[in-house]
Order: structure tokens, then C-alpha cells, then sequence
């Protein structure tokens, strides 16, 4: 039996992120992999059934490391507002720091893949702030919502602040990221969301 060699491995996982974020999930394939990541195939199959489990595999991996970032010094007792700009600062500062991650989950967003990545980190993240909101609205710090309607709110206009910045703009005009600009959108999404 073969050890696992935890480099290989890793040059695999980075290797498959910088390619689905770059050309997509229809364009990758892993005699490419295994070429940009200087392995040879058969090494991949040692590590992985199939390409499907190969991104499977992946896109929890990066989820867990993603929901962790996220959680960072979290409490779902916290005072609701700061909580939120907790969650923002965590976000902001992962997706910032990960593009080439953050890249690879949009790809993700519409495919099996990603509904399995939820899946898998999905039962911690939604106990922690599932207590969060609830504690909030009987705190009188939140009105009462269905998750999708907070989410929508509370961090789809963080989420278009990252693109727009790794994107380099909007409507062609120049955007940068700034904790400034983050502030004033987080004000806005307070007065949405507040009683």
C-alpha cells in the first residue's frame, strides 16, 4: 500500500481550484490536472475514484475552510449587529484573501457539486446562525424573516462589492474594495434588516 504524499495532494487540490476558477467545470479534466499539477493520472486515482469525487472532495474541503473563516471568534449570543459586521469582516476578509477560491465556488454555484459541498457543512453553520437569528429576533434586534429573505439581505450586497472589486469595476467604472465603502453598505443592510 502506498503512503499518501499530503504535497502531492495538495498541489492536485490547488491545481483543480486554479483550473475550475479559471476555464470552468466543463472544461476541466484530469489528464490536464495532472499535467499542471506534475503528477501523472494514475497518481490522482490513487487519491481519488473519479474526477466527480476528485471535485466532490474539494469543493468540501474548501467549504469547511471557507465556513470556518466565516465562524472565526463568532457567538450566536452576540448583540446582532455585532455579529453581522463580524461575519462581514470574516467573509470579506476570506473571499479577499482566496479569489482563486472564491472563483471556484461561483463556478460551483449551479451544479450537484455544490449542493454536495452544502450539504457536508451545512448542519454546524445553520445550528450556529439559525441560534444567531433566533436569539436576535427575541432580542428585538432582528425583525422575524425566512433564511433566504435574511440571507438576501444581510450578505448578497457584501458578496457584489467582492465581484464588483475582483472584477476590477461595474458598468465600467473603476471599483475598489475598501473597509470605507464596506461600512457604509453594512449601514444600509442594518436599517433593512433591523425592527
Amino acid at each position: 500500500m502506498r503512503h499518501r504524499d499530503e504535497n502531492k495532494i495538495q498541489a492536485i487540490s490547488e491545481k483543480a481550484i486554479e483550473m475550475i476558477a479559471k476555464d470552468g467545470l466543463e472544461n476541466f479534466g484530469i489528464n490536464r490536472l495532472a499535467k499542471a499539477a506534475g503528477v501523472s493520472p494514475a497518481t490522482i486515482y490513487i487519491y481519488y475514484k473519479d474526477k466527480e469525487d476528485l471535485i466532490t472532495s474539494i469543493s468540501i474541503e474548501e467549504g469547511l475552510k471557507m465556513s470556518r473563516a466565516t465562524l472565526e471568534g463568532f457567538d450566536p449570543e452576540m448583540h446582532f449587529e455585532d455579529g453581522l459586521w463580524l461575519q462581514w469582516k470574516n467573509r470579506a476578509n476570506y473571499m479577499l484573501a482566496n479569489e482563486l477560491g472564491t472563483a471556484f465556488f461561483e463556478q460551483l454555484r449551479n451544479s450537484t457539486y455544490r449542493e454536495k459541498m452544502v450539504e457536508a457543512i451545512a448542519d454546524d453553520f445553520k445550528q450556529t446562525l439559525g441560534n444567531y437569528m433566533e436569539n436576535a429576533v427575541k432580542k428585538g434586534e432582528l425583525a422575524d424573516m425566512t433564511l433566504e429573505v435574511y440571507w438576501s439581505i444581510a450578505f448578497a450586497p457584501l458578496y457584489s462589492l467582492i465581484r464588483f472589486h475582483n472584477e476590477g469595476g461595474v458598468g465600467g467604472r473603476k471599483f475598489v474594495f475598501s473597509p470605507k465603502v464596506m461600512k457604509e453598505t453594512f449601514g444600509f443592510v442594518l436599517k433593512a434588516l433591523k425592527k
